[in-house]
């Protein structure tokens, strides 16, 4: 039974595991009613003003003269310094810089380009889980959420086929390393990969990613090669670390809501309303920070220039102001105005084709398997940014004649 949590003061919500817990949307809901908009002095990050209501998120993410990201657009690097990348990377920039680097990868995120990517996204689906159908149990998170939006992203950055077993395995050690260690250095590894990869594609370039940041000219001179890689990296990144966590967070929740995975499976269940539900019960995407460039007013607050500003996605996202039941997971829910993907100028330019796998999937899997079991406890990460599961071992349970 539901019981609603009492406080008399925000909890650490920079701390990892409130978010593993089974009450942090009650103790969300009781704090946002009280006030949509809390100060906070968290002992790893200093003072934030934390944002909990899905409009003041609304307001803080599409207002970047008054929040900037060039500070900084997650927690975790501190609170002296500007993150490595600043000015550089798209998620580190302001408009018109921002407009500017967004321009040059957005015709290979365009919804357009999403749509003709579905037939490869389908086909590449289809493997991963006719793979998974035949074994007695998988992983979830390295077997089937990683393959298509790892080989898509390649596919779309210029990687050749000839490396692309090479890149993998960074990849897989970049995201999915057991320690914080070990992923570090995967990205060590993956960075002179695209350097290399970056000089060959200056002097020739093709038609992806890689070659459309490297050839850009600023002012007549070539984009430094360390901001197009950087920009190349966090792309790689966010294209495979969305789709990751939510789609393997979404399992779990079809798991424990029966209804909502034979709800999939009938006729009349519209994909596109039931991935927008998805990607709202899930919110993977724990926080986005911003910082107050100008002395300004927030929900009656006074917030400094200076001031460090984080909405709080999970939180924006069960606002009962803007959702009708919002701890109900329904896959016919309309409106739904969520803001997984941020909201304003940082919208996330992979939207398109991550509604495009997520989709994808959950579409493969309702037509192969007739349930899917959970073999084990599920093991949650300890990540600030992506909130979601280092391990799911499932069991797919083939429908009748298939398999």
């Amino acid at each position: 039974m539901n019981t609603v949590a009492t406080t008399t003061a925000p909890p650490d919500l920079t701390d990892p595991t409130f978010w593993a817990r089974e009450d942090s949307h009650l103790i969300l809901r009781e704090l946002r009613r009280r006030a949509p908009l809390w100060r906070l002095e968290s002992e790893a990050e200093g003072p934030l003003w934390c944002v909990l209501s899905h409009a003041l998120a609304n307001e803080v993410l599409s207002d970047a003269n008054r929040f900037s990201s060039e500070r900084g657009s997650l927690l975790g690097t501190g609170t002296d310094r500007a993150p490595a990348g600043a000015g550089k990377m798209m998620a580190l920039t302001d408009p018109p810089r921002h407009r500017d680097l967004r321009g040059l990868v957005l015709p290979f995120f365009s919804k357009r380009k999403a749509a003709e990517l579905t037939e490869r996204v389908a086909d590449l689906t289809r493997q991963v889980v006719r793979a998974a159908l035949e074994a007695e149990e998988t992983d979830f998170v390295r077997d089937i959420s990683t393959a298509v939006p790892l080989t898509v992203m390649c596919d779309l950055l210029g990687v050749p086929d000839e490396d692309r077993d090479q890149v993998v395995r960074m990849c897989d050690r970049a995201f999915l390393g057991d320690t914080p260690e070990e992923r570090a250095e995967g990205h060590q590894q993956l960075l002179p990969y695209l350097f290399a990869l970056g000089l060959r594609r200056r002097s020739d370039p093709r038609d992806d990613i890689i070659s459309s940041l490297v050839t850009h000219t600023v002012d007549g001179r070539p984009l430094p090669l360390d901001e197009a890689l950087l920009n190349c990296d966090n792309i790689l990144v966010g294209g495979i670390q969305t789709v990751r966590h939510t789609s393997t967070m979404a399992m779990l929740a079809l798991t424990r809501h029966p209804d909502a995975w034979q709800a999939m499976r009938e006729d009349g269940y519209d994909p596109e309303l039931g991935t927008e539900e998805l990607l709202r019960w899930t919110s993977v995407g724990l926080h986005v920070l911003r910082t107050a460039r100008v002395d300004t007013e927030l929900a009656g607050q006074r917030i400094r220039a200076g001031d460090r500003v984080v909405v709080w996605t999970p939180a924006a996202n069960r606002d009962e102001m803007e959702f009708e039941d919002p701890d109900q997971l329904r896959l016919d829910r309309t409106p739904n105005r969520h803001v997984a993907f941020g909201w304003g100028p940082h919208y996330c330019i992979g939207a398109p084709l991550a509604r495009v796998e997520l989709a994808s999937l959950f579409g493969a899997l309702t037509e192969a398997a007739e349930w899917v079991e959970v073999l084990r406890p599920p093991v949650p990460n300890r990540s600030l940014i992506n909130f979601g599961l280092d391990s799911l071992v499932v069991r797919l349970h083939a429908r009748g004649g298939i398999g």
